[in-house]
């Protein structure tokens, strides 16, 4: 979680839905499977110190353009991109 806490919220994949967690799985829920809203984590620079963690939760509109708001860039490599000097 580098990196993660009190930087900028992080746009999730998930839908959201107030009541989501009172009904869903408890191992591994995926969230509604649609919705207007979608789920951020983390908290921002703009958020109260005790806000930013990963299990804090909000949400808004994809479409919102919040300056507070980003999201985290992620590539796994193939192991045809990895050179062999990557695993010693």
């Amino acid at each position: 979680l580098y990196d993660m806490h009190g930087n900028v919220w992080e746009w999730c994949a998930d839908y959201w839905a107030t009541d989501y967690y009172s009904e869903s799985p408890s191992n591994d829920p995926s969230g509604p499977s649609a919705g207007s809203d979608r789920v951020r984590r983390g908290g921002s620079w703009f958020s109260a110190g005790s806000a930013c963690r990963s299990a804090n939760r909000a949400y808004a509109h994809p479409m919102s353009r919040l300056q507070n708001t980003g999201f985290r860039l992620v590539m796994v490599p193939s192991d045809r991109n990895r050179a062999s000097s990557d695993f010693q």
